[in-house]
């Protein structure tokens, strides 16, 4: 069995599903990828058993295989040749490897791809459609606010919340959460699943930033999800998703208005003053002034700021992690952003001044217990 293809169409592909491999697998055959062989189509499949991603292109070729090709070798081979045609040689009784090129012969053993777990199907799923840059943008926004705590499985993933006409996306790590909510999506029957960081971390990194369409499907346990030639299934988290909206304070009289970037990097320079065990800096709202200040006792650090803002609101003095609000004001694009706050006692909430159509982000943060050092 043979085929020809050219080095840099094949590891773009290659390069496309490789984020599923481990390299620490317990089965060594989840370290190779599956080559399915159909004439002159290739399909290539990676897979950790809970996340299984696939690709197609276009080869030279006749007839039908499959084998496992190691990943790290075929990748470095690949990525160490010029753009020019191989031709890949199969022995189908003893899996052996050889691929030939204009400047010599490369031979490697791989494994019987009939071996190669079994690639989930769609069976009694739900669908729907979405546009890539939407998706992209909803990922974007709360991947970093998924929590890592194991013990807390839920958190560990993204919830996808499926309402009439609109989707939210929701992560939490008990200290910020991100609602992001994506407007005029054909949602035909509501729902919700947690779809684990892994899985959109590889989605983030193949969807194309434009308006091309993404399929989703999803039932009790997979999620699939198919964009051009790519395909991503991932196992979902059976897991039951806290009450998020029990924690977003509704009246919340305080309002400032500052520029995005002025705060964040404000932040940045006040929290190297800051404790290293809690990070925490005290805003201090009044009038039109935004007074930001931290100190470290331990090493009689302090520094404060003051920025001019927009507020309209009583006086308040509240503590937050800095680095949960470097995190959240570096996930967001808006020249402008908005803080709305009720008491020292109860979470900020965060909003973008300026959004993409039909989209809308909430970013929420717990407060910290102020130390009284004035």
């Amino acid at each position: 069995m043979k085929f020809i293809v050219s080095t840099s169409t094949l590891l773009k592909h290659l390069q496309a599903v490789q984020g599923v491999i481990n390299s620490s697998s317990v089965l060594p055959i989840l370290e190779n990828f599956l080559f399915d062989i159909n004439d002159k189509e290739l399909l290539v499949c990676t897979t950790d058993l809970n996340t299984t991603m696939k690709t197609t292109l276009a080869i030279e070729g006749k007839g039908k295989a499959r084998i496992a090709v190691p990943s790290k070798i075929l990748l470095e081979t690949l990525k160490s040749l010029p753009d020019m045609p191989i031709t890949f040689s199969f022995d189908e009784a003893t899996f052996a490897i050889e691929i030939n090129t204009d400047k010599g012969k490369y031979k490697l053993s791989g494994e019987n791809g009939e071996d190669f777990p079994a690639i989930p199907e769609v069976s009694k799923a739900n669908d729907f459609s979405l546009p890539s840059s939407a998706l992209l943008n909803a990922v974007s926004t709360t991947l970093f606010a998924v929590g890592t705590d194991e013990l807390r499985q839920a958190m560990t993933g993204v919830k996808f919340e499926l309402e009439a006409n609109q989707m939210n996306f929701v992560a939490t790590d008990a200290h910020k959460l991100v609602l992001h909510s994506v407007k005029k999506i054909a949602i035909p029957e509501t729902g919700s699943f947690i779809v684990p960081r892994k899985a959109l971390n590889l989605l983030k990194a193949s969807l194309p930033g434009d308006d091309t369409l993404v399929k989703v499907e999803y039932n009790t346990t997979n999620v699939f999800f198919s964009f051009k030639d790519i395909h991503l299934v991932c196992r979902l988290i059976d897991q039951k998703f806290p009450d998020y909206t029990a924690v977003i304070p509704k009246d919340n009289t305080n309002q400032l208005i500052i520029s995005r970037t002025e705060l964040l990097n404000s932040l940045k320079r006040i929290s190297i003053y800051s404790n290293k065990t809690t990070y925490q800096v005290r805003l201090k709202l009044k009038g039109s002034e935004l007074q930001i200040s931290a100190e470290d006792l331990d090493f009689s650090n302090q520094a404060d700021e003051t920025l001019a803002a927009e507020y309209s609101g009583t006086d308040i003095e509240i503590g937050f992690n800095a680095r949960f609000l470097i995190e959240m004001l570096s996930n967001l694009s808006s020249a402008m952003v908005r803080f709305e706050l009720s008491q020292p006692s109860r979470p900020g909430v965060m909003h973008p001044t300026e959004q993409e159509e039909n989209e809308d982000t909430l970013m929420l943060i717990m407060p910290v217990m102020l130390n009284s050092y004035e």
